[in-house]
């Protein structure tokens, strides 16, 4: 069974199935994820685009979906027990499924470790009690799982393998149906539909002020798989402004980009792995937001920016995620060389940071290792 929660997750969850099947042809899939790991063979009793929300307030307002989700994978575990459980990120959901399997005798290998480093690091020991292997993504996590008694393996990071364009700027932004003569910047508002709701109206706006201050930019809009054209269009519509948006190619949208608005998630280390200036950004509820600065331990919310250890790319939240200043960041990364090529450089030494590639394969191999 693999369990991934959001975009990114089952896009790794897709990755690791493939990977497995390679070594192990007959291995049966399922469990929740998304069109990447249907694509990849895995049947999804729960998908994983209803469930992918994040904030207090928010995981509240969908409960009974995220209710009913678990109890379908908890009696699943039960009536049809796989030979292995992957866990992939998502933690609150998965650590207690792992609970359930772990009672139930199955082995539990989890990828994309929960952010303990960060806040409520208590978990590692109740983690401990559930987890057979912690698959980590950054060397830092080692110790940490280490000092707890937590079984832990360095698998690196699977962008490094993921995130490869195959194209020059002039070359993704013909492809695209784009001017190569003109500047182009990116506005990539996140893969949930709350988030996008919350975050793309703002994006717009800010995405007006530049087009006023500089009339030759052209603007491109990644959709995640995890949406839909009828989920963004309710904001395009009245947006009074021309934005393409691809589906299915967001390597070589960032590509194609100047400079990119960016909602706060795994782009952020993707748009930092292909080298694009960009801007962070998020909003969340009053109250998650007023918790969460009360219990989190990291003084940045982008992980490129925690990898790396300083801020290498401003981070705009609540009410600084605002048009106006948003605008002000892209005008700076779109008019001020030096800026953009330190904020480059940056981007190489968090790069080496992250080891080599074949992350997924290494995750692949854990597991078959787990099921003999």
């Amino acid at each position: 069974m693999i369990v991934a929660g959001e975009a990114s997750g089952e896009m790794y969850g897709a990755q690791i199935a493939s990977a497995i099947r390679t070594l192990s042809p007959d291995t049966r899939f399922f469990g929740m994820g998304g069109n990447c790991m249907r694509e990849a063979g895995v049947e999804t009793l729960v998908d994983a685009n209803v469930m992918a929300v994040m904030g207090l307030v928010e995981v509240v307002a969908h409960l009974p979906t995220i209710i009913n989700g678990f109890n379908t994978l908890k009696n699943k575990l039960h009536t049809d027990p796989p030979d292995l459980l992957i866990l992939i990120d998502y933690p609150d959901f998965n650590l207690r499924l792992a609970k359930v399997a772990k009672k139930a005798g199955i082995k539990v290998l989890y990828f994309i470790s929960p952010q303990v480093w960060a806040w409520r690091s208590h978990r590692v020991h109740g983690i401990g009690r559930v987890v057979d292997m912690m698959a980590v993504l950054f060397p830092f996590e080692v110790p940490f799982y280490q000092k707890a008694g937590v079984p832990v393996t360095f698998v690196g990071h699977p962008l490094l393998d993921l995130v490869k364009p195959t194209m020059r700027r002039d070359e993704a932004l013909a492809s695209l149906g784009l001017d190569p003569q003109r500047r182009c910047v990116g506005l990539f508002p996140g893969s949930r539909l709350a988030e996008v709701k919350k975050l793309l109206p703002v994006i717009l706006d800010a995405a007006r002020i530049l087009k006023e201050r500089m009339p030759d930019l052209q603007f491109v809009l990644p959709r995640a798989s995890s949406l839909k054209d009828e989920d963004l269009a309710p904001c395009l519509s009245g947006a009074g402004l021309d934005v393409a948006v691809i589906a299915g190619r967001n390597h070589d949208v960032m590509t194609a980009c100047d400079a990119v608005i960016a909602a706060s998630g795994t782009v952020v280390m993707e748009l930092a792995l292909v080298g694009v200036p960009h801007v962070i950004i998020y909003k969340m509820s009053k109250f998650t937001y007023e918790v969460g600065k009360r219990v989190i331990n990291v003084p940045h919310i982008g992980i490129s920016n925690i990898v790396a250890e300083k801020r290498m790319v401003k981070e705009l939240l609540q009410d600084e995620a605002e048009p106006l200043p948003i605008a002000n960041e892209i005008d700076a990364l779109l008019n001020n060389p030096g800026y953009t090529a330190a904020m480059r450089e940056d981007f190489a030494a968090m790069r080496v940071k992250l080891g080599s590639g074949g992350a997924l394969g290494r995750v692949a191999r854990l597991a078959m290792e787990m099921m003999k």
